[in-house]
């Protein structure tokens, strides 16, 4: 309450003015610390390398971030060698690699794990109107050694290429893909290309496989959950995620996740195959 004094001037009561602002600071700071919280994570997980293994990442990423709000994982591409790379350097959490690590990379960097988080197949791809169904790895050997020519457009994929590696691996083996085949960065160009090109004959990951394009047998063996699971199917591989150490932390609940129902259940929604 506020008085006059003995000059006629009017003097406020200090003690009201410190009750109304102290309510009033409160509230500022209460404010900005919510303003503070909203649209912000606790931390970061940020994975990339494999082509293959990105698309089931980013489901993987969405269905955690939605469990664990206060996470935010990143999903980015570049390739299976890029993934091992970025891990071991530290520019990557956790690195992606659909095929295993070689001699020359756990010699170079002994302390990477890997986790395999699901299963996949190589399937042979051509356009849907072809009428080949089915192929020896012998006859698939030979039309990549050939390269494109009036029968076939051959496709392979980039330097790094997980995919590529266990193609030529399994597929190839003493033998090299023409230097006039196409090469193309990912699985889902490889695809595309098939789709729309008449003679074209590729391979991409399972989990690519649509109606788009028409996958080979392999010696009358379908590039199949059943077979590759079986192991009938000769072109399988792991995807794996690669982390500096045992997984632990946040990277390591995430794998957690990835590896458990809710994460299985996205591997086999998406057309890989489960590992439990």
């Amino acid at each position: 309450m506020s008085k006059i004094n003995k000059k006629g001037e009017i003097v406020y009561n200090r003690n009201r003015r410190r009750s109304f602002l102290l309510p009033l600071f409160i509230l500022i700071v209460a404010a900005l610390a919510l303003a503070g919280c909203g649209g912000t994570t606790s931390s970061t997980i940020t994975t990339g390398g494999s082509t293959t293994v990105q698309p089931l990442a980013d489901k993987w990423a969405k269905a955690f971030e939605a469990q664990d709000p206060g996470i935010k994982v990143i999903v980015q591409g570049g390739g299976s060698s890029a993934g091992v790379k970025g891990c071991a350097q530290g520019t990557l959490d956790i690195g992606a690699a659909s095929r295993e690590l070689k001699s020359s990379e756990t010699d170079q960097w002994p302390d990477l794990v890997v986790t395999h988080v699901a299963a996949d197949g190589v399937a042979i791809v051509v356009h849907p109107s072809c009428s080949v169904t089915s192929l020896t790895l012998e006859e698939i050997r030979d039309i990549f050694a050939a390269g494109s020519n009036n029968t076939w457009t051959v496709l392979n994929r980039e330097e790094g290429s997980g995919t590529r590696e266990v193609f030529e691996k399994k597929v190839m083996a003493d033998a090299e893909v023409a230097s006039n085949a196409e090469f193309l960065p990912s699985n889902g160009a490889i695809k595309q290309k098939v789709a729309s090109t008449a003679n074209a004959i590729g391979y991409i990951s399972l989990g690519y496989v649509d109606s788009s394009v028409k996958a080979l047998s392999i010696g009358g063996i379908a590039c199949s959950e059943a077979n590759c699971l079986s192991g009938s199917y000769p072109v399988t591989r792991y995807l794996n995620f690669i982390t500096k150490g045992e997984p632990a932390g946040q990277s390591g609940k995430f794998i957690d996740f990835c590896l458990g129902a809710k994460g299985q259940k996205i591997v086999e929604q998406e057309g890989y195959i489960s590992v439990r």
